[in-house]
């Protein structure tokens, strides 16, 4: 795609669908693009879990191979904001910063999640399903059909068979 027409495209993003969409999809990719783990100072002590299939990690600890960012305490380790991690499932809401576990596409988008961070929802790729901007696409697969509408009206491209 040429410059002119994504400059168009995030144009058009910004006006019909505010710039904190945006600023969250573009946190996203830029997230997935350096590896995927969330950035920050770490400190020893994490809010422990309770019962739960994760755990809390302090920010700047890496993400657990496998799994995805769920919820956000400020207060935690020492002040410095604590993620809670836990094994990506299909239709899974996850923080904006959390990596896009192999397999797994974006496919929703709220804005008030995860303590004020916004959420996406991940899925397992499967043919048909709607994606986000800045979505992985799996092997296998391939973007095709846009739609303004899709991703909860950021837009999206359906995906399809490769």
């Amino acid at each position: 795609m040429i410059f002119r027409q994504l400059w168009k495209r995030a144009t058009a993003l910004v006006v019909g669908r505010g710039a904190g969409a945006v600023a969250a999809a573009v946190a996203l990719v830029a997230t997935v693009a350096l590896g995927g783990t969330v950035s920050g100072m770490s400190v020893a002590e994490a809010k422990p879990a309770w019962g739960f299939a994760g755990r809390w990690a302090c920010s700047g600890q890496p993400v657990d191979a496998g799994n995805v960012i769920t919820d956000h305490d400020s207060a935690g380790c020492g002040g410095y904001g604590s993620w809670y991690q836990q094994p990506a499932k299909d239709g899974i809401w996850t923080c904006s910063g959390s990596p896009v576990v192999a397999g797994y596409v974006i496919t929703g988008h709220m804005t008030t999640a995860c303590d004020g961070a916004g959420a996406w929802r991940h899925n397992t790729a499967r043919v048909g399903l709607w994606t986000c901007p800045g979505s992985p696409v799996p092997s296998g697969f391939r973007s095709t059909s846009y739609a303004a509408w899709a991703c909860d009206g950021l837009g999206g491209w359906v995906l399809a068979r490769a």
